[in-house]
């Protein structure tokens, strides 16, 4: 495969993204990837990928795992970014509970403001929008933000940065509600983006903030979710830490089962801390997940987890089967590129959003087809790449199962369901 490492658009960080402390430590190598969420139109298939390392690191200091290679945040979601929320429905779902919930908990009406970074096609702000509450979203990628102006849910398309936040503030902008959703993660200057949120968010405001929690990767090896989008990995102790170093408190936390484990943070301007936080930092010290220690032989588990799903795969082609995937996503790209998933074990990936079909994916280059191929072509299995939607999917695929189509799980065994 023809890939190559644009070595000027990406840049390997030495010192700790949160602390800045030296002593961080590599504990998985993946070797150099294409962009996870880089998909292929027909015209780029015979061209060259870039390619950039993939190492993901402890700092000693402050307890943060992240990756060491910083890939130019223009490149990954500003240009033809393919990730659109509402295609989710599960997701919509999800979303509207938590705004629900805060309208009420916290008394929002008119005169309320609820800003979301990342806000992507307005799939969250439009139930403040419904419910007569003023919303700005913030997101770079400018087909999801215009996705987001068509449903009624005022977009910036720009990066949300500590600059960004004050200018909004000396335009009279502070927030009742800041949404963070799957997005710090994303963020290269993660200093400079909490920094941002404690200037807009109201003295008595409060940021709501979603994130993938560590430790379930490492328990469920979920190693998949790890790609050059994701340059942290959250432990509470780790973002406790964080959030103080800019004078902004977690006083509640909240765990959630979306995208393989999650949490969902509360963060204010004024210290209150709950009894849920100081249960889990308590927690996070008795299993050592504050320590190196923890994470060394993370490693031995993929490499475990790889082999055994690609000798599941290969036996099934040995005997003739036919093999699909679903999830066009970044974690899906991880999987078959580290994994070695190409045409000669599946034959394509079906996705229900309709700005991927026709493309392929990074790296292996599969076919990327409407979920209606399932039924058109049906295929003996159907390796989950979006197994952290399992339960949506396996009701929406009830026809294929009903002609006797078999999904495969890969994590955190392969399995075949």
């Amino acid at each position: 495969m023809d890939m190559m490492c644009l070595d000027a658009n990406s840049v390997t960080e030495r010192a700790c993204r949160s602390c800045g402390g030296s002593g961080i430590e590599t504990f998985l190598e993946f070797g150099k990837t294409p962009l996870a969420d880089r998909l292929l139109t027909s015209s780029d298939i015979a061209e060259p990928e870039p390619i950039f390392p993939l190492r993901v690191a402890f700092c000693k200091d402050c307890s943060l795992v992240q990756i060491t290679e910083t890939v130019n945040p223009i490149i990954l979601f500003a240009d033809s970014y393919p990730y659109y929320s509402s295609f989710s429905p599960a997701l919509l779902k999800h979303s509207r509970a938590n705004a629900v919930d805060l309208i009420n908990r916290r008394g929002l009406g008119p005169e309320s403001l609820v800003i979301e970074l990342a806000s992507n096609d307005g799939y969250l702000l439009k139930n403040y929008v419904e419910a007569g509450i003023r919303v700005l979203g913030i997101d770079p990628a400018d087909g999801p933000a215009a996705a987001a102006e068509r449903v009624g849910v005022p977009t910036r398309c720009a990066f949300f940065t500590r600059d960004l936040a004050e200018t909004l503030r000396a335009q009279g902008m502070r927030a009742d509600i800041i949404h963070a959703n799957n997005v710090l993660a994303h963020v290269a200057d993660t200093n400079g983006f909490v920094a941002g949120i404690a200037r807009l968010l109201k003295d008595d405001g409060v940021a709501v903030i979603e994130a993938p929690y560590v430790e379930p990767l490492i328990e469920h090896c979920e190693f998949d979710t790890i790609y050059h989008e994701h340059l942290c990995y959250f432990s509470v102790t780790a973002l406790d830490k964080l959030f103080r170093r800019h004078g902004l408190y977690l006083n509640e936390v909240k765990h959630l089962s979306i995208h393989g484990g999650s949490l969902r943070l509360y963060v204010e301007p004024r210290e209150n801390v709950g009894a849920t936080v100081k249960e889990q930092l308590a927690h996070e010290a008795s299993r050592g997940i504050d320590a190196i220690g923890y994470f060394r032989d993370f490693s031995t588990k993929v490499d475990a987890l790889k082999r055994d799903l690609s000798t599941l795969l290969r036996r099934l082609k040995s005997q003739g089967a036919t093999i699909a995937a679903y999830g066009a996503a970044a974690k899906g790209a991880t999987l078959i590129n580290t994994v070695g998933i190409g045409r000669d074990l599946v034959d394509f990936v079906v996705d229900r959003n309709v700005y991927k079909h026709n493309k392929y994916m990074p790296g292996q280059r599969l076919p990327i087809r409407s979920t209606e191929a399932l039924l058109e072509v049906q295929p003996d299995y159907v390796l989950l790449l979006a197994w952290n939607f399992v339960d949506e999917i396996l009701d929406q695929q009830a026809e294929y199962r009903a002609r006797g189509g078999k999904f495969i799980v890969p994590v955190p065994t392969p399995r075949i369901i």
